[in-house]
């Protein structure tokens, strides 16, 4: 065990870290050496904390599940919390799930926003942006997103974006040819209509006629220089690059300290946004 790992553990016993503070850690029954652990910090906006995330190993007659994701909300809490309880049941509902994964996520994300906007009256007007990742019998990892909530792999110390960032500014053509517009306020980011600082999410009923919910899709096969993944939302990408996060926790092995540390280092550097954190360790 390294110096950096046992501080963390002597941390963690004696209760030092953030307020309003969530965590936890699991591993694959299929591979000892796969790991997950998962740290969530509220920030310091006056309303409750609206990030979600789902971490867990799941058995699926003789294959395994490894289900990673990261819903941020805005205005409400409500849509990430249906996220959590609803997305990945879609998704494995599919019927070509285990033949053509990419396909079943795509269709299960419009289906589930569907789902949103159908019971808008009793989940409000809020949204959220999405980050999944879906680990296959320890060997393929599936990821989606919408929004800007992330995926970093780390492959033999080298970090690699496995999401993809939708921001306003970048998808402003389709979004004006849905009707819609981009602002672009001193001081302010991009925004949709002046309201929203992504391009796609789950929900945001008021706003969907301008805004997609069109996951980007992406395949990812564990190797033997696949160290780990990280999902986290963007109150850590704001203050921290693909490659920090990866210098970060590369020598942390314990993948709940790993997270813990960089929800930590991202108030650090200022982070005033909700920060919630995946990682997922293979080695």
């Amino acid at each position: 065990m390294t110096g950096k790992e046992i501080l963390y553990k002597m941390k963690e016993k004696v209760g030092l870290g953030s307020s309003d503070a969530d965590s936890g850690k699991g591993k694959s029954k299929m591979s000892k050496n796969i790991t997950h652990g998962f740290h969530l910090v509220k920030g310091k906006s006056h309303h409750a904390m609206e990030d979600y995330v789902v971490a867990q190993f799941k058995q699926h007659d003789d294959k395994e599940l490894g289900l990673f994701a990261i819903f941020d909300g805005h205005l409400s809490h409500n849509v990430p919390d249906y996220l959590r309880s609803h997305l990945f049941d879609n998704i494995l509902k599919e019927a070509d799930f285990w033949t053509e994964p990419e396909k079943a996520v795509r269709r299960a994300y419009r289906v589930t926003d569907a789902n949103i906007l159908e019971e808008a009256v009793d989940l409000g007007k809020g949204g959220s942006t999405a980050v999944t990742a879906i680990l296959i019998d320890c060997k393929k990892l599936v990821v989606a997103n919408v929004g800007d909530s992330r995926a970093v792999i780390c492959k033999n110390g080298t970090a690699k974006q496995l999401s993809v960032d939708h921001e306003p500014s970048v998808e402003r053509g389709s979004i004006e040819q849905r009707g819609g517009f981009v602002s672009n306020f001193p001081g302010d980011v991009p925004r949709v209509d002046g309201q929203l600082a992504v391009a796609r999410a789950f929900g945001d009923k008021s706003l969907k006629k301008h805004l997609s919910s069109e996951p980007d899709v992406s395949v990812e096969f564990i190797e033997n220089d696949t160290e780990f993944v990280i999902l986290a939302s963007d109150g850590l990408w704001k203050v921290m690059s693909n490659q920090e996060a990866v210098d970060c926790i590369r020598q942390i092995k314990d993948a709940r300290s790993a997270a813990k540390h960089l929800t930590e280092e991202a108030l650090n550097r200022k982070s005033t946004d909700d920060i919630s954190c995946i990682v997922v360790r293979f080695q």
